[in-house]
């Protein structure tokens, strides 16, 4: 049986989707049921109405998106991909086992799924990203529809997508806000009051509609409404969780499990219907242009000065010549990380977010969806605001360029609140991730290029003051490398840095050099990969590793090295400069001499850790 377009099939539809989403709960011994069923007649309508999608063929440009923000409605989810004929029955019931695509919370596992979602407040942001590129960057007509629940409603997240698409006029998303009033452990905020919704909503320039989420009619009214409108619609609908089944309907402490009476239920529903859905197709697009022409990075003259952010800003201008896909977004910072270079020369492709770096972050999510590289920028100590969005960017299996500028106390009088002191461990806990610090302008520019080709979640650490170029410009940096600067064969220990504390361990081994002390430099621009085989020689060769960064001691270089080196077959002796006190408003120098990182400490550390120093005391 095909559904037909009538309201009594609807109602049949969504009486289906919550019988599937009890099934699944009940053959999985776990899920959110009561959420599922909530939501039923809403989705019933939009897939049997609205949406256009081609199941076969789901990386079609011109297909609608679908994005459950309540990824914990999955059981909703998947029930209306069997509903679609894109999954068996069978298939529906081997949810949250052990090798099944249909996880606890929906992820691009499934080809039809564009981005993970599970942490609350995230999936409408990102929802803002693919309908900007959309409606911006492609100028297409497929729409973007969210699934969110009341209880999101409270993350700050959430209002800045609201905010974000109110302001730039979105007019192909529309939002549904199943408003079933009760959250995991308590009511929420405002219960089934669906006006505080829409004041709020309808505050930042949106179009707001106030339905009855299980009318049917109502629902086609509004989604149609919601096409037709010069504004992003909000379609607040009034639900109730656990719909249709007495056992659990509008009850407190059902939420997250199978309906407990699971068989009574489906026959309370009226029983396993197999309605099949035919899902109107999308209409003819085009995919985003990818680039591969002639890059031309900007280069810099060996000792001379420059800072890394501006051979980023200039690097990511040189990059968007040469791939139309390549995207700059701003979290209203640019003339600082320098990324107001591409926004200069390329304003089409520039998208400015704000101070919003959660919806920064979300929006270049949905970009790379869309098959766009977005490259994103701010000060380095700012993006932990967004952490929790980059952790399910993996998840999503999404490939972001991050480029944090303002790092460590190298950046001087604007004191700890604006130091990124917990980047590079912060990138580095992220599955599949890469984190990069380049020291000089022209190793910047390469590694600015060389994100682009890398997949997952891609940071770069840049720097705000100048650094000595050190690189001729044709120099190469690949992946997962270092550079040994210092190097004999009468070694007796090795320092290892990045970035700006780099200088300072080249200048910290020749004041070492002048007191007889051979030491090896290694400059680990790619702190995640690591380049193991260099330090295990240098281990091996050396017998002492002394690592110096601008960073908290935990999670950053040193502690990355210590974890390439602890299987060496000949351990070194290691030790670790980093900051260990909260600085304040100092010079950069005052700053690197009383963090214990400048070149005076490290000669001093290196001449500890080589006896060297108990050797000159005793009169050696």
């Amino acid at each position: 049986m095909t559904a037909s377009t009538t309201t009594p099939d609807l109602r049949e539809l969504g009486q289906q989707l919550r019988v599937d989403s009890v099934r699944a709960t009940q053959a999985a011994g776990a899920g959110h049921a009561t959420s599922a069923m909530s939501a039923a007649d809403l989705m019933a309508v939009l897939l049997a109405k609205h949406l256009r999608y081609d199941f076969d063929a789901p990386s079609h440009p011109g297909n609608d998106h679908l994005v459950f923000s309540k990824g914990h409605a999955s059981p909703l989810l998947y029930s209306l991909y069997r509903a679609a004929g894109a999954i068996t029955d069978d298939e529906l019931l081997s949810y949250r086992r052990h090798g099944s695509r249909l996880e606890g919370h929906p992820t691009p596992r499934l080809p039809w799924v564009d981005v993970g979602t599970g942490s609350l407040g995230q999936g409408f942001p990102i929802g803002v990203g693919l309908a900007e590129a959309i409606a911006r960057l492609e100028h297409g007509d497929p729409r973007v529809w969210v699934l969110c629940g009341d209880s999101e409603m409270s993350e700050g997240s959430v209002w800045e997508a609201f905010e974000h698409a109110g302001s730039t006029g979105l007019a192909n998303l529309t939002v549904m806000v199943d408003v079933n009033r009760l959250g995991q452990v308590t009511a929420t905020r405002h219960g089934w009051d669906t006006t505080a919704y829409a004041e709020r909503i309808g505050a930042f320039g949106w179009h707001v509609i106030e339905i009855d989420g299980h009318d049917v009619e109502q629902i086609d009214k509004a989604l149609l409404a919601a096409a037709g409108n010069e504004k992003p619609t909000a379609i607040i609908a009034r639900t109730v969780k656990g719909k249709g089944a007495s056992e659990v309907e509008d009850q407190d402490n059902a939420h997250g499990k199978p309906v407990p009476d699971s068989d009574a239920a489906i026959a309370e529903l009226g029983g396993k219907r197999d309605i099949r859905v035919d899902v109107h197709k999308p209409q003819p697009a085009s995919r985003v242009s990818q680039g591969d022409g002639a890059l031309h990075l900007p280069s810099y003259e060996v000792g001379s000065e420059q800072a890394t952010r501006t051979a980023y800003g200039k690097a990511l201008v040189a990059l968007g010549h040469a791939r139309p896909e390549v995207i700059g977004l701003d979290g209203e910072v640019g003339n600082s990380t320098r990324g107001e270079y591409f926004a200069k020369e390329f304003p089409e492709r520039f998208l400015q977010c704000y101070i919003a770096e959660q919806q920064m972050t979300a929006a270049a999510v949905g970009l790379q969806a869309r098959g766009w590289t977005p490259y994103l920028a701010t000060f380095a100590a700012f993006l932990t605001r967004a952490y929790d969005f980059f952790r399910m960017a993996a998840v999503s299996r999404a490939n972001l360029r991050v480029a944090g500028s303002h790092a460590g106390v190298e950046i001087g009088m604007d004191g700890p609140s604006q130091m990124g002191l917990e980047d590079l461990a912060q990138f580095r806990t992220i599955a599949g991730s890469t984190v990069l610090y380049p020291c000089d302008a022209n190793q910047a520019a390469h590694l600015t290029a060389n994100m682009a080709n890398v997949d997952g979640i891609c940071y770069m650490r840049t720097t705000r003051g100048e650094t000595p170029v050190i690189y001729p410009s044709d120099e190469e940096f690949p992946i997962g490398g270092s550079k040994v600067l210092r190097s004999s064969t009468e070694d007796t220990v090795t320092i290892v840095s990045a970035g700006v504390t780099l200088h300072q361990a080249l200048a910290a081994a020749d004041r070492l050099a002048e007191h007889g002390v051979s030491a090896r430099v290694i400059d680990l621009y790619s702190i995640k990969p690591v380049d193991g085989a260099t330090l295990d020689k240098a281990a091996s060769d050396t017998g002492r590793i002394l690592t110096v960064e601008d960073h908290w001691p935990q999670g950053g270089l040193g502690e990355a090295v210590a974890e390439s080196v602890a299987d060496s077959t000949t351990p070194p002796r290691l030790r670790k400069l980093a900051v260990r006190a909260m600085p304040a408003s100092a010079t950069p120098e005052e700053q690197l001499h009383d963090a214990g990182i400048d070149a005076e400490a490290i000669a001093a550390a290196a001449r500890e850790l080589t006896g060297e120093e108990a050797r000159t005391t005793a009169g050696v």
